[in-house]
């Protein structure tokens, strides 16, 4: 089963998010942001799907409900809270939906465990197994018991009458085996013990022999908690969204990258992978295996959204993703880990709410697809960018010493001589005053209209913005100067062209709505190319 489309309603932290365009060829999706950005919401939102339409279950109102909106909510609270499309699969009852979604909570941890006997275990796909995804997962003793329940039905099949004890019991562990080592050097699982006396997971690991799986470390219990459950699941699951929050913890870097790449491997090519991570190392091995199997791996980015308003949030480029996620490390020598082909240092404030990274943000979703290796940082103000001695570029561009950078400002009020002696400096200078008179010029509006199928309203659209330009100059600011103005121009294109849910204040409206018209049809964005690209 493949997902198209999430859309979640005043569920925990979201107004309204739509998760769209996710590719049918999607067999990795990853999440990424920081902490308390909502990744985790995304999967009770799943949950919460699974189990209210696959097994009529529901938990505390007041844990799903946003609690801005928790007034409002009435005795049918629990109606379209979360509402999910797939390609391939239809889930028209009750039936069809169970053993379709498979989670991991980011709270595993068995740290022992030894059974001396045996207990009969439920049918993975007939129950769900938490309440929420905050709840403490503890899989490992079950997973014993259902391997051991493998193992007496093999033995008493009659299709297994010819097979030796070498072989039964490499078919029911040497899977586990096998992902174990692609995983580990050295970890080797030896045996399952005697499930009546002492039974539990017992290893090897260079000269020690058979020794228990209270022994392990806590990122060895941990990456072989997610590989056996993984395997074992399997026999009953098909079809199914793998979603497992944080499967980095307590691991190594390196181990990280060999995990995921097993996971990967471990999930059907019918069925579909979600991870939430934190991790560097799964980033980058998420990279290669999309090199390695283009079109399967996708990210969803959930870095600096205001999920208070209506947000619609689609794959992003995993080179743009990668670097916003390495910014944020900020120490350490990463740049053999992943590096963009370049780097484009630009104007722009780097705190704020609606015009943060503003300028950077804009750049991005205007050359993404053409340019996916490039990355926009905003860095401050162009003055900051002239600056030869800033900090912050120095350690940025001595720790991505392998990547072009490039230094970008605004025209601004800059003299012919003044640009010159920037581009003699290598920092390369806008054609026009700002960002601003790119969005709106006339061609970009005129598209606007044609896109919202009111061609009519052109004429209208260019006069009012002809107006508010006139209006700005009568309060002394330069005839260029469109940001002045911006914000009038807005105001009358979202009355013009009665445009809904375009941004909730310029900026917004110049990010989401404005940036995407600049294709590579139209003049704007080759004038733009060559302004940066050249």
């Amino acid at each position: 089963m493949k997902i198209k489309e999430i859309k979640l309603n005043k569920f925990k932290r979201f107004t309204d998010l739509t998760i769209t365009e996710l590719p049918e060829t999607a067999k990795l999706v990853i999440l990424v942001g920081p902490n308390g950005c909502g990744k985790t919401s995304v999967f009770e939102g799943l949950y919460y799907w699974y189990r209210y339409y696959g097994f009529n279950t529901l938990w505390e109102k007041d844990y799903y409900i946003k609690v801005a909106n928790k007034n409002e909510a009435g005795s049918s609270w629990f109606r379209d809270l979360v509402t999910l499309s797939t390609y391939d699969t239809n889930l028209n009852s009750s039936n069809e939906i169970h053993g379709r979604f498979y989670f991991r909570t980011a709270h595993r941890n068995e740290p022992d465990f030894t059974t001396s006997s045996l207990s009969r275990q439920n049918d993975p796909k007939e129950v769900t197994k938490y309440n929420s995804l905050m709840q403490t997962d503890t899989v490992v003793s079950e997973n014993y018991q259902r391997l051991i329940s493998s193992t007496l039905s093999s033995l008493f099949d009659n299709q297994n009458n010819d097979k030796s004890v070498k072989d039964l019991r490499e078919e029911l562990i040497g899977k586990i085996q096998t992902s174990l080592s692609h995983v580990f050097d050295d970890l080797k699982l030896s045996s399952i013990g005697d499930p009546l006396v002492n039974g539990c997971f017992y290893f090897t690991k260079g000269e020690s022999e058979n020794f228990h799986y209270r022994n392990l470390s806590a990122g060895e219990k941990s990456a072989f908690d997610l590989l056996l459950d993984m395997i074992i699941k399997s026999v009953y699951l098909n079809n199914t969204i793998y979603c497992i929050d944080e499967p980095e913890t307590h691991m190594h870097t390196a181990l990280q990258s060999k995990l995921i790449a097993e996971m990967y491997n471990l999930v059907p090519d019918n069925g579909q992978l979600w991870l939430t991570t934190h991790s560097i190392g799964m980033l980058k091995e998420a990279k290669k295996i999309e090199e390695q199997h283009p079109n399967t791996v996708c990210f969803l980015n959930f870095t600096d959204i205001d999920f208070d308003v209506p947000v619609i949030i689609k794959p992003s480029t995993i080179d743009s993703t990668i670097w916003n996620k390495f910014l944020e490390l900020a120490f350490g020598d990463f740049s053999k880990l992943i590096a963009p082909e370049r780097v484009v240092f630009c104007e722009g404030s780097v705190n704020g709410a609606s015009r943060k990274n503003f300028d950077a943000d804009i750049y991005t979703k205007i050359f993404s697809a053409k340019y996916p290796g490039t990355s926009f940082v905003s860095i401050g103000s162009c003055s900051e960018i002239e600056d030869e001695s800033n900090i912050s570029m120095q350690i940025i561009s001595r720790v991505l010493e392998h990547s072009n950078i490039i230094k970008l400002v605004d025209r601004d009020d800059k003299s012919e001589e003044e640009v010159s002696s920037l581009h003699d400096r290598g920092i390369k200078v806008l054609a026009k005053r700002h960002i601003e008179c790119y969005l709106l010029d006339d061609e970009i509006i005129t598209k606007l209209c044609i896109v919202q199928g009111k061609r009519d309203k052109i004429e209208e659209c260019l006069t009012a913005k002809k107006t508010e330009i006139d209006r700005s100059i009568s309060r002394g600011n330069p005839k260029d100067d469109i940001k002045s103005a911006s914000g009038q121009i807005y105001t009358d294109l979202k009355r013009i062209l009665s445009l809904t849910q375009c941004g909730n204040d310029t900026a917004s409206f110049l990010k989401f709505t404005m940036s995407p018209l600049i294709t590579q049809d139209t003049k704007i964005y080759t004038e733009l190319e060559s302004n940066i690209f050249a």
